[in-house]
């Protein structure tokens, strides 16, 4: 019976520990929005982004606390959760989807590396088909995830109430920069 268990240790332990240094996560990540129109550029910054990177499948998914996004007046930051976004009804957006080609990317060797990343990206209760450009930097032990791209928000049903349809784009700017450490 020691023998077995033994054995079992001996096999277990490795598995657990390569499989845990496939993970990288952070759950300070940032990502911020800009949404530039005639009247007034409008950008929130969030730091409080959890991200989470598979190396090995190349699994990447994020999660957003939307009322984590900070504004520099308060009056647009309410307006963003009660009037836009409605974030006591859809208080998070989600992407889950994997980079299109793992291998790419070299964690053992220092270097940025162009990506494109697909998936399910989730934005006030509406879910769409992505695909995007980005990087993922390797410097030492420190991984960074970067990509800049623009949605519609009619694509995701956020209504701009038509005494604002000038000061807010139809289209914003999101970009993303997060920096996982290694699990």
């Amino acid at each position: 019976m020691k023998r077995i268990f033994l054995f079992l240790t001996v096999l277990v332990l490795p598995l657990q520990t390569f499989a845990q240094s496939l993970r990288y996560k952070t759950s300070t990540g940032h990502i911020w929005f800009t949404s530039v129109s005639p009247l007034e550029t409008i950008e929130a910054h969030n730091r409080q982004v959890i991200a989470l990177l598979d190396k090995g499948s190349g699994a990447l998914a994020f999660k957003v606390v939307m009322k984590s996004f900070e504004f520099k007046k308060a009056a647009m930051q309410d307006h963003f959760n009660a009037q836009y976004l409605h974030t006591d009804k859809y208080p998070n957006a989600t992407f889950d989807g994997k980079l299109t080609d793992p291998a790419a990317v070299n964690y053992s060797k220092d270097g940025t590396y162009n990506v494109e990343v697909s998936g399910k990206l989730t934005i006030h209760g509406v879910t769409k088909e992505i695909k995007e450009k980005g990087t993922v930097s390797i410097s030492g032990k420190t991984l960074t995830t970067k990509s800049t791209f623009t949605i519609n928000l009619d694509d995701y049903n956020v209504s701009i109430p038509s005494n604002y349809v000038n000061n807010i784009s139809k289209t914003i700017t999101i970009n993303v920069d997060c920096s996982p450490v290694q699990q």
